[in-house]
Order: structure tokens, then C-alpha cells, then sequence
């Protein structure tokens, strides 16, 4: 018998985005992660700084690649052309795995620009099944899929949030990015308790964890990924380990960009709450 999907799940430990602003500071002072997220949109160019300064930072540590425009929800048929972009820079990065999001970004040719959600619905499931099975055919590979913020629900929605992300993830045979903010967020705008969100999720399909910052409105939040994590969201975080296990984690900064250093105390505050917790249940 095959061995259950997470006993074999690559662990890269803990890591933060790669930015522009700290690019000089990567390449000069080794700071103490153990691997790197990439935009992959950003190096979707023929040449130039950005290609110079990612294969000089691959030179150093892993790599996964993120990207935010496979618009896998849409009803636009899927971009061929973004798609043999994204699988040259695969070729080039060789990265650990690449995900995107469970969302649209437009229609009719038009990118919003945005991490749109999806109505929960069989019809919805059917849609991105065959989408993302179409993608890992092409890529020759699993991908990732990773939960986004929202703000807004559907009428039309049967399910929850979390039976929908679980569910295509089993049929599409596809992998989780379970980004905590992100599910902190969206239980504060809908009223659900986040820790239900993570105990519904398969444990064999995360393979990354996202965790960031946010802007509270007062009566709704909004994922900026501009400020730094508050301590309910460390909680989850910390929730989410108990059950997931050792699961790769990384720090995501998009706006407001800090100095390395605070970026480099937010990673060492992940890792020294997943150690802990992954001593005291040894």
C-alpha cells in the first residue's frame, strides 16, 4: 500500500518572499531561512535585474514559485501563453513546487487584478477540476492551491468554503497552500471560527503554509499583507501545526515593506512556535 500523500510531503522549513527591496541584502548577508518564495509573475521577463537577481539567490537557497494569475475560476479559457511562460521559468528555477490561487482574477480578457472568490457550488467544482487538471498536465506536476480572503459571499454558494477547497483538492488530485491569515480574515468577515476552516482541511493535501499581516477596518478586514501578524493569527498558526504537522512555512510581505530584519523576526517567531510544538508531541 502506497504511503498516505503527507508522509512523503517535502519539508523546506521556514522561509519569506522574496522582494525587490531586499534583494542586495539576500545575496550579501545570507540571512537564516531556509528557503524563498518567488513571484512568479515578476520573472516573467527575457532578461534583465529581476532574472539576474533570482538565479543568483537560487544559487543559495530553494525556491518555490507563487504565482496570481492562473485565474483558474474564470470562464475565460485558460491562458496558454501565460501558461508556457510560467513553464519556461519552472525549467529555469527548478522550484521545490508552484502554486496560485483558488479564485478568478477576470473575465472576458479583462485581469481585475484581484483574488476574486468562487460560488461553492457542484457546478464550480466541476469547472475547476478539469482547469487544474488541464494545468498539472501541462506543468507535469501537482500544484498548489491556496485559499484566498473574502470579503463578499454568493447566494448561489451550497457549501462551505472549506468542503469546497478540500473537495476540488481530492478530485483534481491537486495540493493545498493553506494561507492562515487568509483563513483568519475571511472567518472574521463571514462569522465562522477559523480552527473549524483548519480541521476540516485534508491533512495529506497541505503542503505550505502562508502566514501575514492584515488591516482591521473595525467591522471587517481587509488582507493588505502590508502590516505585521498580530498574535490571534500566531494562534491559528500555531493550531494549524498541531494538526498539519511539519508543513513549510513562510513569512508574505507585499506592502510597507520593513527592514529585513523585522521580516527575519516574524520567520524566527514561526519557527519557534511549530518547534515547540513539534518537540512537546514528539
Amino acid at each position: 500500500m502506497a504511503a498516505p500523500l503527507y508522509q512523503n510531503r517535502p519539508y523546506l522549513g521556514f522561509g519569506l518572499g522574496l522582494r525587490t527591496t531586499h534583494y542586495e541584502a539576500v545575496l550579501s548577508d545570507r540571512p537564516p531561512i531556509d528557503w524563498l518564495e518567488v513571484l512568479s509573475e515578476n520573472y516573467l521577463v527575457p532578461g534583465g535585474k529581476p532574472l539576474y537577481y533570482l538565479d543568483r539567490a537560487r544559487e543559495h537557497y530553494p525556491m518555490v514559485m507563487h504565482g496570481v494569475s492562473l485565474s483558474i475560476g474564470s470562464t475565460d479559457p485558460l491562458d496558454w501563453n501565460y501558461l508556457k511562460q510560467l513553464k519556461a521559468l519552472v525549467k529555469r528555477v527548478e522550484p521545490e513546487w508552484i502554486s496560485d490561487h483558488l479564485c478568478w482574477t477576470g473575465v472576458d480578457g479583462k485581469n481585475m487584478h484581484d483574488l476574486l472568490p468562487l460560488p461553492y457550488t457542484e457546478e464550480s467544482i466541476d469547472h475547476v477540476v478539469v482547469r487544474i487538471g488541464q494545468v498539472q498536465d501541462y506543468l507535469g506536476c501537482r500544484i498548489l492551491m491556496e485559499n484566498v480572503a473574502s470579503y463578499v459571499a454568493y447566494k448561489q454558494s451550497m457549501m462551505s468554503e472549506w468542503d469546497f477547497l478540500s473537495t476540488v483538492a481530492e478530485r483534481a488530485d491537486c495540493l493545498i497552500l493553506c494561507d492562515i491569515n487568509n483563513v483568519y480574515v475571511s472567518a472574521f468577515n463571514h462569522h465562522f471560527d477559523p480552527r473549524h476552516y483548519i480541521d476540516a482541511i485534508p491533512i495529506e493535501r497541505v503542503q505550505q503554509l502562508h502566514i501575514a499581516g492584515h488591516n482591521n477596518c473595525g467591522d471587517y478586514i481587509v488582507d493588505t499583507h502590508d502590516r505585521p501578524v498580530i498574535d490571534p493569527v500566531w494562534s491559528l498558526y500555531a493550531h494549524a501545526v498541531r494538526r498539519f504537522g511539519r508543513v513549510s512555512t513562510m513569512i508574505e510581505r507585499d506592502e510597507s515593506i520593513p527592514r529585513l530584519e523585522d521580516l527575519l523576526a516574524e520567520v524566527e517567531t514561526s519557527r519557534r512556535i511549530a518547534e515547540a510544538i513539534y518537540h512537546n508531541e514528539v
